[in-house]
Order: structure tokens, then sequence, then C-alpha cells
């Protein structure tokens, strides 16, 4: 899929300008038909005016007369004209322009079409009914004057909507210069330069931006700085079996005899099954890293996945004659990933079982309390002391490396995990007295 990429100064000048273009045009519109309006009523007014002063001049007993020839000086004169008429159909008066028969024979106000041109007449008689004006105007002076205004306000737009794009285009320009100082700020930096970016100045509108910009260099720089240290931690740790391995295989190599060959290999087997544990561990903890929240969750029923876990440690078990005791409700169900609980509930119980000495107890408990279900599992182990619970949740460390074969790695999976269903583990119990560990998971509504 091709991303289609846009000029943010080009789409701002374009709606800028064309929002005020449309605005130009409409108000020219509008002001063209009001003026068209305005026009025709003043227009109208002078026709009865003029008829009305006509009347109030003319004589019944004068004979018809035109004007001298030359007398229209005027170019608006052209488009008037007009005839005084008597009641028995005689033209009293009448203009050079005006011709012999009547200009309309309708009362008021009327409009024809004649040869030279578009006309608008007003006829009115007198209180006596004796003699009858009829003034008459070309339309085309209206279309003039009418033109003349809608030119005028058209003529600003034509010159002026370029300077002002041109002022839109400059002021888009310094205004968005800042997002061209964030580019250039992200495209010099290295690729480990995760620091937060502080452009000189920004506007108020891409902050929201700026600030998810730099809360993902935040993620960035600790996932790189989390898999720097577990890759570190890794080599250090593998260090140790792998040399453990190869001096095992030296002695094996070098025995002298059949016991002291086979002592070599079981020892060999024993280091190769610790190494194999870490590289699981690891590979665990690593696909757990990168996840921010729990891929399509489903229901699970921890009481059932405690049963299968115990059921695959029970040689373990068997063979420490532990004490060993599952309580679980029927209603445990939660929403989460089985697969990584499983893996939570093994790790628990089996730092349980190992820890424990022979014969001692180890106790797990799923209860459902209100709407959240409680996963407590209690030894009678070392325990751990109170200033040091918050090391043991820590990547490859381990309280007593010399008591039990470990990775350091069990209790680290689990806080994981855990934090991954939102929620946490929590560790208690008196040091040398056994390791109470508790997680309070938020229930599926029963």
């Amino acid at each position: 899929m091709t991303t289609r990429w846009f000029s943010l100064r080009r789409r701002l000048l374009g709606l800028l300008l064309g929002g005020l273009a449309i605005g130009w045009l409409t108000m020219v519109a509008f002001s063209y038909l009001d003026a068209h309006q305005e026009i025709d009523e003043l227009f109208d007014a002078q026709l009865a005016q003029a008829a009305q002063t006509l009347l109030a001049m003319a004589d019944p007993a004068q004979h018809a007369t035109i004007d001298p020839p030359g007398a229209i000086a005027h170019k608006y004169q052209r488009g008037l004209r007009f005839q005084i008429w008597r009641a028995d159909g005689v033209l009293l008066l009448r203009s050079d322009n005006a011709p012999n028969g009547p200009l309309t024979d309708t009362d008021g106000f009327s409009a024809t079409d004649q040869g030279d041109g578009h006309w608008r007449h007003y006829s009115q008689w007198d209180a006596r009914h004796q003699l009858q004006v009829q003034v008459s105007e070309n339309h085309r002076l209206r279309d003039e004057l009418i033109g003349q205004i809608a030119w005028r306000l058209i003529l600003p737009a034509l010159f002026g909507l370029p300077l002002i794009g041109l002022g839109i285009w400059l002021a888009t320009r310094r205004g968005l210069a800042s997002l061209d100082d964030v580019a250039d700020q992200i495209a010099r930096r290295d690729p480990q330069q995760l620091q937060a970016v502080h452009p000189s100045a920004a506007p108020a509108e891409i902050r929201c931006l700026l600030e998810a910009l730099n809360q993902l260099f935040t993620r960035v720089e600790g996932a790189l700085e989390a898999e720097r240290r577990f890759t570190a931690d890794a080599a250090h740790e593998l260090r140790t079996p792998l040399a453990a391995l190869q001096a095992q295989l030296q002695v094996a190599l070098r025995a002298r005899n059949d016991a002291e060959r086979q002592h070599s290999l079981s020892q060999l087997q024993s280091g190769l099954s610790r190494a194999s544990h870490l590289v699981d561990q690891m590979l665990q903890l690593a696909r757990l890293d990168p996840e921010s929240a729990l891929p399509n969750p489903v229901t699970v029923d921890l009481g059932l996945l405690a049963q299968s876990v115990c059921a695959e440690l029970g040689m373990q078990i068997l063979d420490k004659q532990l004490d060993f005791e599952l309580m679980a409700d029927e209603d445990c169900v939660v929403a989460g990933q089985a697969d990584w609980l499983r893996i939570l509930i093994r790790n628990l119980v089996d730092n349980a079982v190992r820890y424990t000495p022979p014969g001692g107890r180890v106790v797990i408990r799923l209860e459902r309390i209100s709407a959240q279900c409680l996963l407590r599992i209690e030894d009678s182990g070392p325990g751990i002391p109170p200033d040091k619970r918050d090391q043991a949740l820590r990547r490859f460390h381990r309280l007593n490396p010399a008591a039990e074969s470990g990775s350091g790695l069990g209790l680290a999976i689990v806080s994981r995990i855990a934090e991954l269903h939102g929620t946490r583990l929590h560790l208690s119990g008196e040091p040398g007295h056994g390791l109470r560990v508790d997680i309070t998971f938020p229930g599926q509504p029963g």
C-alpha cells in the first residue's frame, strides 16, 4: 500500500485562497443583485418624477413641438425620451428622440423591446384626465451602470487575491518553519540518539505530536537499554555453564577408567540440562519483553491450569516426599493467555518445590474473592529476607547460588507475566520459615 503525501503549505494556501475567493464571489453576486434592484427602483422613481414634472408644466393649448437639433448633449440624455398627449390623441410635446406614435399603451410602468433596445416606460394622466405624459428610458443605461459597479467589485479581487495569496504563503511558510526545524533535528540524529526533541519554537498545535514522538523515543530507548542489559546479563550467565561443560568434557576425555568417564559424562549431562533450562528461560523472557499488552486474551480456568502443572511436577514432589496440597475454587476464571499463565504457575511451583527441604510443605491456594482471583503459593523453605525481595525479582539474580541450581530468571518471568495481566506479585513470609507468594488477578464476572 503506497502512502499518499501532501504539502501542508499548499493545502492551507488552497483552502484559504479558495475560501476567500468563494466568499468574495458570493459578496460580489449579492452586491450585484442588490445594486441591480436599487438602481431599478431609483430609475423608476426618476421616471415617475419626470412624468409628474412634465404634467405640472404642460399647457393643454400648446401644439406639439420638437426639441431643436443638437439639444441632446449628454450621453445619458439619448437614453431618455418623453411625450405629452392630449386626451383627444393630439401629441402636444415630445423629445427629439421620441417617435410620433405613443411610447406605450399601458398606464404606469411597463417595458417593451424595440429595434433600438429594451425600454422602460412610465405613463400618467393628470388629475382632469386631459393630458397624458409618457416617459421612457433605455434599459442600457441601467445595465451600463450596474456593469460598472460589478466591475469595480471584481477588479480589486483580480489584483488583491494574488497579493493575499502571497501573504498567506509567506505566513504559512514562516509559521510552519518549526516543523522543518523538528525534521532537521531528527534527520541529523544518530540511531542511538533518542533524547527528547525540544525545538527552539513550535506552535501549540504540534505539541501533542512532539509529546507522542518524545514518548516513543523514551519507550524505544528503554527497550534498547533492556535489550543491551539482557544481552550482557545473558552472556555473563551463559559463560559459567559453558565453561563448566567444557571442563567436564575435558575431564571425560582424560578419564583413566570407565568410572571416571561415566561420572564426568553424568556431570556433563547435568550441566547440559541446566544450560538448556537457562536458554529456555531466556527465550521465554525475550518473547515477553516486546509485549505491551495481552494479545487476544481468552478465558482461563486457573484451577485446571494449576492441576495440570502440579501433575507435570509430580515426580519432583514425590522424590522430595513433600506434604503437597492444592486447593482451588471452581470459579477462579480470569482473562489472559493460557500459555503464559501456565509458565507463571509452573515457575512459582517449581521454585517452591526446589527450595523446600525434603519432607517440607507446599500449599497452593486458588480463591475467588469478590470479582478477583487470588493465587497463593506457600512453602516451608528458607524464604527471602524483606530487604532482598526486590532484588529477587531482577533478572539473573540469585540470592544463594550455592544452595540450588537455577538461572535467576524464574521470578523475573513471573513478574513480567503478572504485569502483562494487570497485576503484581507480592512476596511475604518470615525468613527461615518459608515464603508466600500472592498474585491477585482481575477476575471474570461469575
